[in-house]
């Protein structure tokens, strides 16, 4: 499908400004909150040259108001978001269909993902290329995958790691230390 039938827009949310662009066959772009909407639109069409701004469609309406209830702190599920990945390779959509079953308020390993996918641990670094190429970011939820160990590793979104972070804190997840199993007495 070619690009110039992409529509997209810009909407604002507890997070910042948010991008989302479709075509005729589901959501193929998503960029995450930037503090302007210049900003967001100059990110989104980096990778959608030639997209259209357009009044969104029912079910994009119906995503986009979901996105504001996530930035907004509600358990949000979009899994049954309909994408449309036809541009991406047979290996990426496997990794993206796997990140989807990772559900709010839990993790994985890029690791781990590779081994649910039947590939052994050494495809982990194809996981994380995978996350890092994620055109849908949030809606394939990119930011409940971690590095080795439950470390945050990298996230290539505005903000960097620190908006992952902040995005699993909205999901109640905190990856600090853990606190102490005793309290001190004292003595």
């Amino acid at each position: 499908m070619s690009e110039a039938t992409h529509h997209y827009c810009i909407f604002k949310t507890a997070g910042g400004y948010c991008g989302i662009a479709w075509n005729a066959a589901g959501i193929t772009r998503f960029q995450l909150p930037t503090k302007a909407e210049s900003s967001t639109e100059q990110l989104l069409l980096r990778r959608l040259s030639s997209g259209v701004s357009a009044d969104p469609p029912a079910a994009v309406a119906a995503t986009i108001e979901s996105v504001k209830r996530y930035f907004a702190g509600e358990t949000v599920d979009f899994s049954d978001v309909v994408v449309d990945l036809s541009n991406q390779d047979e290996f990426f959509r496997e990794i993206y269909a796997a990140a989807r079953r990772v559900g709010w308020g839990r993790t994985t390993t890029y690791g781990t993902l590779a081994k649910e996918l039947g590939r052994g641990s050494e495809a982990a670094r194809d996981v994380g290329q995978a996350m890092a190429k994620n055109p849908v970011a949030l809606i394939i939820p990119c930011h409940r995958v971690l590095a080795a160990g439950g470390k945050l590793g990298g996230f290539s979104a505005p903000g960097g790691s620190n908006s992952k972070a902040r995005m699993l804190e909205l999901e109640g997840v905190h990856l600090g230390s853990p606190e102490p199993a005793q309290q001190s007495l004292g003595f």
